[in-house]
C-alpha cells in the first residue's frame, strides 16, 4: 500500500530471506566466511546458529549464490522428521528415485551412497543443508553422522550445513553427541545488531528497494533499536508496520509516535509480545539483552570503585615486554597480506609460535617437540580454538592466526594489536598493519593463544566440583567485588562464590553457567593481572 507513496520499486522490509537485502554488517560477514570456509574445508560439517530473527537463513541463502556450479544441493526446511522420512527427504531433494513400497533404512542409505560415489565421479559435490536443526532428534542426528561417513582419500563425499536456534549447541554438547561434534569443523554464533548499525541497516534495505533518502530520523532509529535490541526480523516487522502508519497519516518521514504505535500494532496494545506467540520470544529477547547491559554497567562501575589491583600471585617473575612500533606496510590498506618472506612457506607456523613466546619474554625457546610442550615447560598454557574477531578481543591476548592469500595459499601469523580499526601483524618477523575489514577476509577464525593458569590448575572446574584452586578464586572475587576474603568458606564451588563467577561471566559476555575454564581465567587474569601482552591497550 505505501510502495508508490514512497517510491519502492518492492517493499524494503519483507521478512522473506531475500538475499539481495542481506546487509553485511561485521557479525553476518564473519558467519558467512565460516560457511564457506567450512564448505570449502570439505570435512564433513558447518554449524550456524543464532537467536530467533537474527539472519541465519538470510545468510544460508547468500551462500547458496556462491557455491560451485557443479554441486548438488538438498535443502530441508522441515527437520522434524524421523529416520526414514529424513532419507526419503534427502532422495526428494536430489531427485533419487526410490520404489513406491515400503523402503527400508539400508535401501535409503544404499541409494545415497550410490548417488554420493556417482556424483564425485562426475566431480560434483553434495551439500545437504538443514535449518532449524535444533528439532532434529537424536537418533537422526546419528543418522546424519553415518551419512558422512562415505569418504575417499581426500575428500568427505556429503558436506552438511546446519543452521539452528543455541540449543542446537546445547544438543551437540551432551556425551552421546561427541562423535558429530568432533566433526564440526566452522562454526558461528549470529548475535543480533549493534545500534551503530541499525542507521546502515535501514539505508542498505531502503537502498535496495528504490529509496536512497533517510526515511528514519535519528530519534526514531534509537526508538526502533530500544523496541528491537537488533533483532533484524523484529526491525523489519516495526519498519514494515510503521511505514504503513506513516502513509494512512501522509508523513514523510517515521516519527517515534508513530513507531511506537506500530510497536502496540504488532505486539499488542502495551507495546510487547502477546503470550504465546513468536513474537513473545522476540520480545523476551529484548528483556534479557537489556538486562545483560544493566549487569554490565553496574559491575564496570564496581570495578571503577575498586583500589588499585595487587600484583596477581600467579605472574610470573619477567620483564614487562615492550609494545611493538608497527608501521603500516606500503600499499596494506588496499592490498591483501602474503607471504613475502625469505623463509619458505612450511616455516610459518614455527615463526609465528616463535614470535609468539618471544612476546611473553621467554627465553630459551625450543619449539622441536612443539608449541604446547614448550608452552607448559615455560609455566603457561597454551589454548587452541576457532572463534570470531569479537571473541579474540574479549580474551584481549595476541595470537597465532592462519590467513588465507587470494590465492588460496596458507601461512601463519602472529597478530599482535587491534588498535584504531586496524591490526597488527607479525609475518616472519616482519610486521604490517591492516584493516580489520581486511584481515576479515583472509581470517576464518583459527587461533591459538598462549594464557597464564593460576597455581593449583589441573582441569575445569565445574559447580559443584571440590578443587584445591577454590581459595585462589575466592581471593579474585574478593578483590573484584571489594569484599574480604573468607577462610572458612565451602569446599565445593557453591554459594556466593559460585554466584559471583556467574555474575563476572555474564557481565564478560561469556556464558554464565559457573564453569571455570581457561575463557573465565583469562578474564580473571585481566581484571586483576599485569605485566601480561595484550592485543588492546
Amino acid at each position: 500500500m505505501y510502495k508508490d507513496y514512497f517510491g519502492f520499486k518492492e517493499e524494503p522490509f519483507s521478512i522473506a530471506p531475500d538475499p539481495q537485502f542481506l546487509f553485511m554488517s561485521e557479525r553476518h560477514r564473519e558467519a558467512l566466511a565460516h560457511l564457506i570456509y567450512g564448505m570449502k574445508a570439505d570435512s564433513g560439517f558447518v554449524l550456524l546458529t543464532g537467536e530467533v530473527g537474527t539472519g541465519k537463513t538470510t545468510v544460508c541463502r547468500c551462500l547458496l549464490g556462491q557455491i560451485p556450479e557443479r554441486s548438488e544441493i538438498a535443502f530441508i526446511l522441515n527437520p522434524k522428521l524421523s529416520v526414514i522420512e529424513l532419507l526419503a527427504t534427502i532422495c526428494d531433494e536430489l531427485k533419487i528415485v526410490y520404489p513406491a513400497a515400503p523402503v527400508s533404512v539400508k535401501l535409503y542409505v544404499d541409494l545415497i551412497n550410490r548417488f554420493l560415489l556417482d556424483a564425485h565421479a562426475r566431480g560434483q559435490q553434495t551439500i545437504l543443508i538443514i535449518d532449524e536443526a535444533q528439532n532434529l532428534s537424536s537418533e537422526v542426528l546419528e543418522q546424519i553422522r553415518l551419512l558422512t561417513n562415505l569418504e575417499t582419500d581426500k575428500h568427505k563425499l556429503l558436506q552438511v550445513i546446519m543452521l539452528g536456534q543455541p540449543e542446537l549447541n546445547r544438543i551437540l554438547e551432551r556425551p552421546e553427541m561427541r562423535q558429530l561434534a568432533q566433526r564440526v569443523t566452522a562454526r558461528y554464533h549470529l548475535e543480533p545488531l549493534e545500534r551503530e548499525e541499525l542507521e546502515g541497516y535501514l539505508s542498505h534495505r531502503l537502498a535496495v528497494a528504490g529509496v536512497e533518502r533517510p526515511l528514519f530520523p535519528p530519534a526514531a532509529i534509537n526508538k526502533l533499536y530500544r523496541l528491537s535490541g537488533g533483532v533484524p526480523r523484529l526491525i523489519n516487522l516495526l519498519c514494515d508496520r510503521a511505514l504503513l502508519g506513516s502513509y494512512v497519516k501522509g508523513e514523510n518521514l517515521v516519527s517515534t509516535q508513530t513507531l511506537k504505535q506500530a510497536a502496540e500494532e504488532v505486539f499488542g496494545r502495551e507495546g510487547k509480545p502477546q503470550s504465546g506467540g513468536a513474537g513473545l520470544v522476540h520480545w523476551l529477547y529484548v528483556v534479557l539483552l537489556g538486562l545483560l547491559l544493566v549487569v554490565a554497567v553496574i559491575f564496570v562501575a564496581a570495578l571503577w570503585r575498586l583500589p588499585p589491583a595487587q600484583q596477581d600471585p600467579v605472574a610470573e617473575a619477567r620483564e614487562p615486554v615492550a609494545k611493538l612500533d608497527i608501521p603500516p606496510a606500503p600499499g596494506a590498506a588496499a592490498q591483501p597480506l602474503r607471504w613475502a618472506a625469505a623463509e619458505a612457506v612450511e616455516n610459518s607456523s614455527l615463526l609465528a609460535y616463535q614470535a609468539l613466546f618471544e612476546l611473553w619474554g621467554i627465553a630459551d625457546i625450543d619449539l622441536s617437540r612443539g608449541a604446547r610442550q614448550q608452552a607448559e615447560e615455560s609455566g603457561l598454557e597454551l589454548l587452541t580454538k576457532r572463534a570470531n574477531l569479537g571473541r579474540l578481543q574479549q580474551l584481549n591476548r595476541p595470537a597465532v592466526v592462519k590467513i588465507v592469500d587470494p590465492e588460496g595459499e596458507n601461512f601463519y601469523a602472529l597478530l599482535r594489536e587491534l588498535k584504531d580499526g586496524s591490526a597488527g601483524l607479525v609475518v616472519a618477523g616482519d610486521v604490517y598493519r591492516m584493516p580489520i575489514s581486511q584481515l576479515l577476509r583472509q581470517w576464518y577464525g583459527d587461533f591459538a593463544l598462549l594464557w597464564q593458569p593460576p597455581p593449583n590448575y589441573e582441569r575445569i572446574i565445574k559447580p559443584g566440583d571440590r578443587s584445591p584452586l577454590l581459595p585462589w578464586l575466592e581471593q579474585q572475587m574478593a578483590q573484584l567485588t571489594g569484599r574480604q576474603a573468607r577462610v572458612d568458606m565451602p569446599p565445593e564451588l557453591t554459594g556466593l562464590l559460585l554466584d559471583e563467577i556467574k555474575a563476572f561471566q555474564k557481565a564478560a559476555g561469556i556464558d554464565p553457567d559457573g564453569i571455570v575454564g581457561p575463557y573465565t581465567l583469562i578474564l580473571l587474569n585481566t581484571q586483576v593481572g599485569s605485566g601480561r601482552p595484550t592485543l588492546r591497550d
